[in-house]
């Protein structure tokens, strides 16, 4: 997915808005199971995935609670660096190779006082960011594993071919083993 593609799924942009934004950002690579953002770092980037597939977790003492999932046209933030400019809670890894678009948050805010069509798009952008985040909570809150996993299904039916099922498991709140029944029971 291009740039334009991904800024045109958040807000339209008149073409001067949307040719000065672009200029801030830049296109990069990183391999599978690369770092993208590290928890309790500031993390002074917005990206936009091109190609590959990440995932936002948080580490216990046990292990790692994967709570969401991104792939080709999404973001990929952390909302707490990028809104009060302290560090995150999550960090997010790559499940894939990568091809990533990166925007400094710091030029987002300048372009966000030069242009009211960008802080615009800059608007639908966090508020898209708080409901993606107010669906992952209800979901967590008030469906099964069972729910969540015909939800996954329906709507991102290709995580379930690109990433591990330990990930997948762990983003249901249950064990691999639980994971293998659900899988059975819908078949």
């Amino acid at each position: 997915m291009d740039i334009d593609q991904i800024l045109d799924r958040i807000y339209i942009l008149p073409e001067a808005s949307k040719a000065s934004l672009k200029k801030h950002i830049t296109e990069v690579s990183y391999p599978k199971y690369f770092c993208l953002m590290e928890a309790d770092k500031i993390i002074p980037h917005i990206y936009f995935i091109r190609k590959g597939i990440v995932r936002a977790y948080a580490s216990t003492a046990d292990n790692d609670i994967t709570f969401w999932f991104g792939s080709e046209g999404e973001t990929a933030i952390s909302m707490k660096s990028y809104v009060e400019d302290k560090p995150g809670y999550e960090s997010i890894e790559l499940l894939e190779d990568c091809d990533l678009y990166t925007l400094e948050t710091e030029s987002l805010r300048k372009l966000f006082n030069e242009d009211i069509h960008i802080a615009n798009w800059g608007r639908k952008f966090a508020e898209r960011e708080l409901v993606k985040t107010e669906e992952l909570i209800i979901s967590r809150q008030f469906k099964t594993s069972l729910e969540r996993y015909k939800d996954l299904m329906a709507n991102k039916s290709d995580l379930l071919k690109r990433v591990q099922l330990g990930h997948i498991a762990s983003y249901l709140g249950i064990t691999q083993v639980s994971l293998s029944r659900i899988r059975a029971e819908i078949k």
